[in-house]
């Protein structure tokens, strides 16, 4: 056992260290809310609902639809970069799959998802 001294003594330094750590802040911090916190914040208006409110789908199809066709573009730059060296097949490659990116952007233009109501 005296050869595992060292992992012991470095995992016993390690949790002394992390809980240190954790309960340091918890011991030292204000906990009223001052009014910085409370005021408005970005959008000009103050709060007047629970954080955790619902929010409507429509938010979170925007955001991925955003997501998906920004990857193609983040696709895009290094094909850009490299279509000397691609070739025939890495031109074509990529226009197919342009081509499937498009289908699914007209899909979902047709679907009415792109509309805000």
């Amino acid at each position: 056992m005296i050869e595992f001294l060292g992992i012991f003594i470095y995992f016993f330094i390690a949790l002394a260290l992390s809980l240190i750590l954790l309960g340091v802040p918890y011991l030292v911090s204000i906990r009223r809310a001052d009014p910085e916190k409370i005021s408005a914040y970005e959008c000009g208006f103050d709060p007047f609902d629970d954080a955790r409110s619902q929010f409507d789908i429509q938010f979170y199809l925007v955001a991925i639809l955003f997501i998906i066709f920004d990857l193609e573009v983040a696709f895009l730059f290094p094909w850009a970069l490299t279509l000397s060296q691609n070739g025939f097949f890495g031109f074509w490659s990529m226009m197919l799959f342009l081509i499937i990116l498009t289908i699914g952007f007209v899909y979902e233009w047709r679907k009415g998802a792109l509309e805000w109501s």
